[in-house]
C-alpha cells in the first residue's frame, strides 16, 4: 500500500509489526485519534462523556508503556507516536479547562506561561538540534506524567481545585523540563528511552573516550 516513508513505517507498526508491538502500537495511536474526538465533546457541551474519555485516555499511556516493557518491544517511531499522544492528552486536558475551570486558568495564568514557555524552549531546542522532538522518557517524565494525568482528571471530577497537586505538577513538570533541555544540550545525536540526566550524562562520557 505505501512503498516508503513515514506511512510505510505506520502501517507496518501498526498492521505488519509481531503481535505485542502491534497491540502497544494500537493503543498508542488511540490517544492521537482520541484528540479530535475530545475537542468534539467539549464544543457538544458533553463534559461527562470528556471527563471519563480523559481518564481512559491517561490510562492507556501507563497501559502501553507497561506492555512495551512487558514484551521488550520498541520503534523510533513507535516511541516517537507516544510522546506524540502523551503531548495531545495533556493539551486536550488543557483545552477542556477553559470549557470547565476558565476561572482556574486566569488565576493562575502566570505559573502556566511560565511552563509554557519551558516546554517551547524544549521543543525548539530539540528541533533545532534534532530536527525532531525528543522522546527521552525519563523517570522524571514518567513521574510528572501520572501527577498531570491525576491532576487533570481531578479537574473534571471535582468542582473545587486541589492546589497542592497542581503545585506539586507544576514543580514536577518544570524540573522535568528543564533535566530534558540540559540532555538535549548534553547529547550531540537524538536518543529514546534515556531514564534520566545522570543516564545521558554517562553516555556522553562514553562517546568522548571512544
Amino acid at each position: 500500500m505505501f512503498q516508503s516513508g513515514p506511512f510505510r513505517s505506520l502501517y507496518y507498526l501498526l498492521f505488519q509489526a509481531r503481535r505485542p508491538m502491534r497491540l502497544v502500537n494500537f493503543i498508542t495511536f488511540f490517544r492521537i485519534l482520541a484528540f479530535p474526538v475530545f475537542i468534539l465533546l467539549l464544543f457538544q457541551g458533553k463534559y461527562d462523556h470528556f471527563k471519563w474519555l480523559l481518564v481512559f485516555s491517561f490510562l492507556t499511556d501507563a497501559l502501553d508503556g507497561y506492555l512495551a516493557r512487558k514484551f521488550n518491544v520498541s520503534s523510533i517511531l513507535g516511541s516517537r507516536l507516544d510522546s506524540f499522544g502523551d503531548d495531545l492528552t495533556v493539551l486536550a486536558a488543557f483545552i477542556g479547562l477553559f470549557f470547565v475551570h476558565p476561572e482556574f486558568l486566569k488565576d493562575q495564568w502566570v505559573v502556566i506561561l511560565i511552563l509554557f514557555l519551558l516546554y517551547l524552549i524544549q521543543l525548539v531546542y530539540a528541533f533545532v538540534r534534532y530536527r525532531k522532538m525528543t522522546s527521552f522518557h525519563t523517570y522524571l517524565a514518567k513521574t510528572a506524567a501520572v501527577f498531570q494525568g491525576f491532576f487533570m482528571c481531578t479537574m473534571f471530577f471535582i468542582d473545587i481545585p486541589v492546589y497542592w497537586l497542581f503545585y506539586s505538577t507544576v514543580g514536577l513538570t518544570a524540573i522535568e523540563l528543564i533535566e530534558e533541555i540540559i540532555m538535549i544540550h548534553i547529547l550531540p545525536t537524538w536518543r529514546e528511552n534515556i531514564k534520566g540526566l545522570y543516564w545521558a550524562l554517562r553516555i556522553n562520557q562514553d562517546e568522548q573516550k571512544t
